[in-house]
């Protein structure tokens, strides 16, 4: 039986691996879940599994969580530091679903176990990729891809060096792919958080619509699949049906097909180097009948060319991006700056603030702080 930690329980990501997990109980055990603020969600999921232990981000939410476990047996414990000790549990496989760069040290602590790691936390790695992936080389620590694109590409990579000539990620395009930047103007958080084929939370569903979300992941597979950044593309397929392609130098382009479902790529990471089954709806090409791409636009779409030149420029780059994009989207959640002006904030932001490359999680830490005050000054003078 595999011990099974899931970091961001109450999330999609983490509904979804929980869905998979409850489907086999004789096949796992699940050590500890954690989850920011959720605790009615918390409390039922670590009921429904006999979870170890459950941990609540929040601290003012402890004794609430507490009593909510009240008679199961279920130890419960509260804030960041008690769900890094979580992540740090050493379970068989880790799933890192804690959204943005708050769950970087979480991660971080699962990898230290020398353990399997799903990673659906693609902000981290944005941010430290070269320092997390020394981390896992330096425990032994198996870092699985869960984004459906990245787990795509591993499943048609041929890892022997000279091999690959490209990675090509797609893109659905978002919500507004046919929308004009004067269309854009006018965008709500309503109609962004609506993703014409994913289920995601708030966060990601918003930059998929900039497609920043893409940029992210031009930067993660950088991290992932060092074959160079020169040699990863995007294209974008509306039907979400090719979840991202390998080209080889004899001319063979791999790719991985399914449903847009993320309870795919989990289970291929859940069970690797395995396979489970899955409640997944089958892939009916015939009932689908056309397939189609096109090349990005990255004029109505500046946020994916800002990850483009971070990811080339390298250094601390990437990790200002994300912090500035990070604080702009919520900011564009809550009301406060316009759908366009998320790429604005980014670009500005890194207009004026180049540090050096981080070394250590204390630099990555410092940097991200930086560039987020920065993103809300920038903000400040755009309402004003």
């Amino acid at each position: 039986m595999r011990t099974i930690s899931i970091l961001g329980a109450t999330g999609s990501v983490g509904t979804s691996t929980l869905d998979l997990v409850e489907r086999e109980p004789e096949r796992f055990c699940i050590e500890a879940l954690t989850a920011y603020s959720d605790v009615d969600g918390l409390a039922a999921a670590a009921k429904r599994t006999s979870a170890k232990v459950a941990v609540i981000g929040d601290e003012r939410r402890y004794e609430a969580l507490k009593d909510a476990l009240s008679g199961t047996g279920i130890e419960a414990a509260a804030g960041t530091h008690a769900v890094i000790d979580a992540a740090a549990r050493g379970a068989d496989w880790t799933m890192a679903a804690i959204v943005g760069l708050a769950g970087l040290e979480p991660t971080m602590a699962a990898l230290s176990c020398g353990k399997s790691v799903a990673l659906a936390n693609k902000e981290s790695l944005v941010s430290a990729g070269s320092i997390m992936i020394r981390s896992a080389e330096s425990a032994g620590a198996r870092l699985l891809p869960v984004d459906s694109e990245h787990n795509a590409v591993f499943q048609c990579y041929e890892p022997e060096p000279g091999r690959v000539s490209r990675i090509i990620l797609t893109a659905s395009g978002g919500p507004f792919r046919t929308w004009s930047r004067e269309q854009m103007r006018t965008v709500t958080p309503a109609q962004a958080v609506k993703h014409p084929n994913w289920s995601m939370g708030a966060k990601i569903s918003v930059d998929s619509a900039t497609m920043m979300n893409k940029g992210l992941e031009l930067i993660e597979a950088h991290h992932l699949f060092p074959i160079g950044a020169d040699k990863l593309e995007v294209l974008v397929h509306p039907q979400s049906v090719v979840h991202s392609m390998v080209e080889y130098i004899d001319g063979s382009v791999l790719a991985q097909l399914g449903s847009p479902d993320m309870r795919v790529p989990i289970a291929h990471a859940l069970a690797y180097p395995e396979r489970m089954e899955t409640p997944c709806q089958r892939l009916d090409l015939a009932a689908i009948g056309t397939l189609t791409f096109e090349a990005p636009d990255f004029d109505r779409f500046p946020a994916l060319a800002l990850a483009k030149d971070a990811l080339t420029a390298g250094g601390a780059r990437p990790a200002v991006l994300n912090a500035a994009n990070e604080t702009a989207v919520a900011a564009f959640l809550a009301g406060e700056v316009g759908f366009l002006d998320i790429a604005a904030i980014v670009a500005e932001v890194l207009a004026q603030y180049e540090p050096d490359a981080p070394k250590t999680l204390s630099e990555v830490v410092a940097i991200d702080a930086e560039a987020r005050h920065k993103a809300a000054s920038v903000m400040r003078r755009i309402a004003a």
